[in-house]
């Protein structure tokens, strides 16, 4: 297990990871550090655990609004879907008659 030294407002925190995730947990902790000094100049020093827990909560909704968007796109797409192959069964049904019809003609 590797161990990283990340840095939130301003305090060097060590904690562990896979290895290989080193840089992914950096990655996070960079974008959790921003928020957590977003709410800090939104809302003033709150402290440590107050300061996290409201950067936390913001994380959690972000994470909600953006589940419940993949769900509805996960919906248009199930609609857009069924739609294609109606469209595309429909086409198929035009050509066979399309095709009898030649052959019809053909055999005249």
């Amino acid at each position: 297990m590797a161990q990283v030294t990340i840095d939130v407002n301003g305090r060097p925190y060590t904690v562990g990871c896979e290895d290989g995730q080193e840089q992914h947990l950096l990655d996070l902790a960079r974008m959790f550090d921003r928020l957590v000094r977003q709410v800090s100049q939104d809302m003033g020093q709150l402290g440590e655990t107050r300061l996290f827990l409201m950067a936390a909560l913001l994380l959690a909704d972000e994470m909600t609004d953006t589940r419940a968007r993949m769900t509805a796109i996960q919906g248009e797409l199930a609609r857009l879907q069924s739609d294609n192959a109606r469209i595309e069964a429909r086409a198929a049904t035009v050509l066979e008659k399309a095709a009898r019809r030649i052959e019809q003609l053909a055999g005249e």
